[in-house]
């Protein structure tokens, strides 16, 4: 079924990551790094199933090809600890295809990122068939109108004027300047250090300290990388990524598979817990599942009501039905709507059965992969540790084996991002937040069985009781063979829409949201075929002209009489 997964990410070299090695990675192709030197080669890897860079309007043409994008993107970032670009990892739905996939994306990506003037880079990977997803690369620095990369931050001095701070850019301050704002420096005062204006130091004959200007730490954001790296633009990337996916999902007639991008508390579902439900009942109601506990909460009251009320109406119906047509017809046809209901919680407990025996192997599934991911993401980390502390070994003269090191290591440094990623998935598949979780899963399982176990008990106890009313109703078939079909069925059929009218909003009061009318459809037309007792139309018609003939004759009479 379709899920909801983004994962945010960002590629920094501070991380040990470059944006270049990431795009050959996640493209499955081969590009040189010009910042190190370094050939990043991934055209052996598997599980590539598109790719494709999107540009804004203002990027260089040549940036479609993803190698001069990511060079030009390493080039203009000169730290050892720069953040090079962003990374966007999204589940893509496993109902729809590959040619909705890419539609789905390059909506996406033109209306959130290139519109707003970034670059993307974007690849669909799909190894096995289960897990279509998407890398989406993204650049953080914006570009100007003329294609040149803009500042991400951008130095800002704190000047000085009457008594009163005021940080200014570079271009900022030339205005500044003419309006009587000043620089600060450091000047020795005695053995201490302290910032001030030039003119206020002079006054004092104070000595300078050194060059720099009193700045701030960070300096000032450009405002349009600020908004790019803020909270509340990831949560609109997040609810757009959900309205898209629903979109084409809804295009392909498959509305039932919606994701939502909320958080569980965000819609209100962890607000109906009681002391007997807990966190397992809960976990599966979120996945629209049929929690045992949770359903026994609900219908246990619906469920004794209803069993008494047969009961109880199956000893008045025998002793009612007295050789009368109109009571034997209430008969039948109360009997049938009950029959209806009865055989409504039958389904509903076997959908849930179905349901729980499905999410409980794609628990197991999920938890076994989880734990290969994990045995990789730590045989990779150990051996990549191994091959950092030899690459510090050797000696700084053999440039190719330090660039064969920075290679492996490189590679090692993607392949565990890929499985940390896969790691959040196979987290959001099991419902836990974090790996703190994962120990509930197991108790989770546990209780699963014991839910599958009281269904059992439930379908039981309904199909009994389904027998016995089908027993009752036979009995029933007989004693109307004794009674004309036609005039039976038409004191039937004056009943049958109330009845079902009745069973209608008896069964949607029961379950309230989780009623689903198709079902209840399903159930009369099973009911029907076990009853085997379709009313004789043709009688019914016979019975009724036969009436006509006789009323028309007693009108005749009088005008007769009359001559």
């Amino acid at each position: 079924m379709a899920i909801y997964h983004l994962e945010a990410k960002v590629i920094s070299r501070g991380t040990g990551r470059s944006a270049v090695a990431a795009s050959a990675y996640m493209s499955c192709s081969k590009i040189l790094n010009d910042y190190d030197g370094v050939l990043h080669d991934f055209t052996r890897k598997s599980g590539l199933v598109w790719e494709q860079v999107f540009l804004p309007q203002n990027a260089p043409p040549e940036w479609k090809d993803r190698s001069e994008l990511w060079n030009a993107v390493e080039r203009a970032e000169k730290t050892r600890d720069s953040r090079l670009a962003r990374e966007l990892v999204v589940a893509l739905p496993v109902e729809l295809g590959k040619e909705q996939w890419i539609n789905l994306l390059t909506e996406y990506i033109r209306s959130n990122f290139t519109a707003d003037g970034m670059c993307a880079d974007v690849a669909i990977h799909d190894t096995d068939g289960h897990n279509p997803h998407s890398h989406i690369m993204l650049t953080v620095r914006p570009l100007d109108d003329k294609g040149k990369w803009q500042h991400k931050t951008e130095k800002e001095y704190l000047c000085k004027r009457n008594g009163e701070e005021k940080g200014f850019t570079a271009s900022e301050f030339l205005l500044a300047k003419t309006l009587g704002w000043e620089k600060q420096y450091q000047y020795f005062v005695g053995k201490k250090k302290v910032y001030m204006p030039p003119s206020e130091a002079g006054r004092h004959g104070y000595e300078r300290v050194n060059k720099y200007p009193k700045s701030t730490k960070f300096g000032r954001q450009n405002p349009i990388t600020a908004r790019w790296n803020s909270d509340e633009q990831l949560i609109v990337w997040r609810g757009n990524w959900a309205l898209v996916t629903n979109k084409y999902l809804d295009e392909a007639n498959l509305s039932d598979a919606h994701i939502d991008h909320r958080s569980h508390a965000a819609r209100g579902l962890d607000e109906q817990p009681t002391i007997h439900e807990g966190y397992v009942a809960q976990a599966m109601e979120r996945r629209g599942l049929i929690a045992d506990r949770c359903e026994i909460n609900r219908q246990i009251k619906a469920d004794n009501r209803l069993l008494r009320e047969l009961k109880e109406l199956l000893n008045k119906m025998s002793q009612a039905v007295k050789n009368t047509i109109p009571a034997l017809a209430e008969a039948m046809e109360t009997l049938r709507e009950k029959l209806i209901i009865i055989n409504y919680h039958i389904r509903h407990t076997q959908i849930g059965k179905r349901s729980i025996t499905d999410y409980a192997k794609s628990v197991k599934r999920a938890l076994e992969q989880y734990k290969g991911v994990v045995s990789q993401i730590k045989s990779k980390k150990k051996e990549r540790k191994e091959l950092q502390i030899e690459k510090k070994s050797t000696p700084v003269l053999k440039v190719i084996t330090h660039r064969d090191f920075a290679r492996r290591i490189t590679e090692l440094t993607e392949e565990i991002e890929e499985l940390k990623s896969e790691k959040a998935r196979l987290l959001r598949a099991m419902e836990c937040a974090d790996d703190k979780e994962l120990s509930k899963v197991n108790n989770t399982l546990s209780k699963m069985e014991s839910a599958l176990t009281e269904l059992d008990k439930r379908e039981a106890k309904y199909t009994a009781e389904l027998n016995e009313a089908l027993q009752q109703y036979a009995e029933y078939k007989e004693q109307a063979k004794e009674f004309n079909a036609g005039e039976l069925g038409i004191a039937r059929l004056k009943l049958r829409d109330n009845k079902e009218r009745s069973a209608h909003n008896y069964l949607q009061n029961a379950y309230g949201n989780r009623f689903d009318p198709l079902t209840l459809i399903s159930s009369r037309s099973e009911i029907d075929c076990k009853l085997d007792d379709e009313i004789n139309m043709p009688a019914v018609r016979e019975y009724a002209r036969s009436q006509q003939r006789k009323v028309q004759q007693i009108i005749k009479k009088p005008h007769e009489l009359e001559r």
